[in-house]
């Protein structure tokens, strides 16, 4: 195994289409406007036929000159675990993406490795998870959320598995926040780093994945806070 990296973020969330993929498409825009080279690597993309645009894809087309990577594809929108078993296709697993993530930092100022679902998302049938991953980077993991009811339940039992790991948690960041929150999003907002034991730093506007790449470019530090590289304030 390379030597562990520290330019390297895990980014997860607590469960899928919260605003994951637009989130590390900020973080990696944000990165790129300070002069920083990003590599993006996806260890499993599910749900995406071949020759079909992904997440990665996605963060390029809104963040702009990435290095992007996938590891492995599965055409059904399941855990990858059970994708890969379905499709009869090899798993990958904590180490190949560990791996992976290494060698992109030696030539990459930021890489940002985003998982597919939550933390705990089966890789393989032996229950390898997002989490064996960071753990052998020696990564922090960003936690993407979502803003309304139900939100500190999931971000609560997020933040708990990465401690029981003794992962470090950089923060949580809300994935879509709609412009007339109410009063449910506006007090988690308050709730969110309390319940996470971890800092909140930084809302994507609901919609930011629909922005013109230009304008997501220059809104993106707007939307993460200053540890995240952005002007975000809360």
């Amino acid at each position: 195994m390379p030597a562990v990296p520290e330019n390297v973020l895990v980014v997860t969330g607590t469960g899928t289409e919260i605003g994951k993929t637009v989130t590390t498409a900020a973080l990696a825009a944000v990165a790129l406007a300070a002069g920083r080279s990003v590599a993006v690597l996806k260890p499993a993309q599910t749900g995406v036929a071949p020759g079909e645009a992904g997440d990665v894809a996605e963060v390029e087309r809104l963040a702009g000159r990435v290095t992007g990577l996938e590891l492995a594809r599965y055409p059904e929108p399941l855990a990858p675990a059970t994708a890969a078993r379905r499709a009869g296709l090899p798993v990958v697993t904590p180490a190949e993406v560990a791996e992976a993530a290494a060698k992109l930092a030696a030539a990459h100022d930021l890489v940002l490795v985003e998982g597919a679902g939550g933390l705990l998302v089966r890789f393989d049938d032996a229950g390898s998870t997002l989490a064996d991953t960071a753990r052998l980077l020696g990564a922090p993991v960003l936690v993407v959320a979502p803003a309304g009811l139900g939100t500190l339940n999931a971000t609560a039992l997020t933040g708990e598995a990465l401690r029981a790991r003794g992962l470090v948690q950089e923060g949580v960041v809300v994935g879509s926040m709609p412009p007339e929150p109410g009063l449910a999003e506006r007090c988690n907002l308050t709730d969110l780093p309390v319940v996470a034991e971890a800092p909140l730093l930084g809302a994507l506007p609901q919609g930011a994945g629909a922005l013109d790449p230009s304008a997501f470019r220059v809104r993106a530090a707007s939307w993460l806070a200053p540890r995240l590289g952005g002007t975000w304030q809360g």
